[in-house]
């Protein structure tokens, strides 16, 4: 305390979200967040989202008459995954903004002059690519996918660790596909019919179906499509589990030693996808999976956990 009658009184807490590791005073940086009054010298901040890589926090201490200085920041790391959905290498067909994807019947058509110019501005140029926490951020690396594989990938890819995200479809949706691809993922090739992509695969078309797919091959799922998607993605122990993010109750697991980085990816025809980032792991995935350590592991086959 600055003054001769040091005995502390309260003390004030800052904190603020960042996607910077270091100076806590970056530009355009979000501003401080406060909580004044706090009597003891441990505190627990509540009710954050994962939506930053990094959070800043400060303290200083008070006497009933002044403040004393800020102590100097800590800047802490997050250990959520965070990415946006890719409009460089989506679709043209698919209209994409930031967590959002809609399908549009005539996306292509309109689009098809600036996707050459676009190709013409990309050749030559070398892929930019960066690593965020464990994570690697994967931008401008690959060609828009195109055909029938209406298809659109994270930008952020999975290189180690636990994570969730979850998904919601429109009402209207008739057919979409989320799980996750290595990023050499063909630019014709569509989620689950390959030996680099894995999927759940929802049909509204008809009939409500719901399918888990790898490898050209398809495991149908007696279980109701659930109203959203969570997907857990375990790299380092090979799985990757769909849940009824609501309920919780698993739908399916792909058990798997991955080789590369992970891409989340989607499919969509007809209708729009809504994804949630930034989601701590829910701690009933991480009891689950205590409990399924002495299963064997398939390096191949769909093995699916819910009867």
């Amino acid at each position: 305390m600055p003054e001769e009658d040091s005995r502390v009184d309260h003390f004030i807490l800052e904190y603020r979200k960042t996607n910077f590791d270091g100076l806590a005073r970056v530009k355009d940086e979000q501003s401080w967040e406060l909580i004044d009054y706090i009597k003891a010298t441990e505190y627990t901040l509540s009710g954050l989202k994962f939506d930053t890589k990094y959070i800043n926090v400060r303290v200083r201490a008070c006497n009933k008459a002044v403040a004393g200085e800020y102590s100097d920041p800590v800047t802490l790391e997050t250990k959520a995954f965070v990415f946006d959905l890719d409009n460089t290498s989506s679709h043209l067909n698919l209209k994409v903004e930031d967590s959002y994807v809609e399908w549009e019947p005539t996306g292509g058509k309109g689009q098809e002059k600036v996707k050459g110019k676009e190709n013409k501005s990309r050749s030559g140029a070398s892929p930019k690519r960066t690593s965020i926490g464990g994570k690697a951020a994967v931008k401008g690396s690959r060609d828009r996918f195109a055909g029938e594989s209406y298809t659109v990938l994270g930008n952020n890819a999975i290189e180690s660790g636990q994570h969730y995200w979850e998904v919601r479809a429109q009402k209207d949706c008739k057919s979409y596909s989320v799980g996750v691809a290595y990023k050499t993922l063909g630019k014709y090739d569509q989620l689950g019919k390959t030996n680099i992509s894995w999927c759940i695969h929802v049909n509204n078309w008809l009939q409500n179906t719901l399918a888990a797919k790898h490898n050209n091959k398809t495991k149908t799922l007696d279980i109701p499509v659930p109203d959203r998607l969570g997907v857990y993605c375990n790299f380092d122990g090979g799985q990757l589990t769909f849940y009824n993010a609501i309920s919780k109750v698993p739908l399916y697991t792909f058990r798997m030693k991955f080789t590369q980085p992970l891409l989340p990816a989607f499919m969509i025809w007809c209708g729009g996808l809504a994804v949630s980032t930034g989601l701590q792991v829910p701690s009933v995935f991480t009891a689950l999976q205590k409990n399924e350590n002495g299963l064997s592991r398939s390096t191949g086959n769909l093995k699916n956990i819910a009867q």
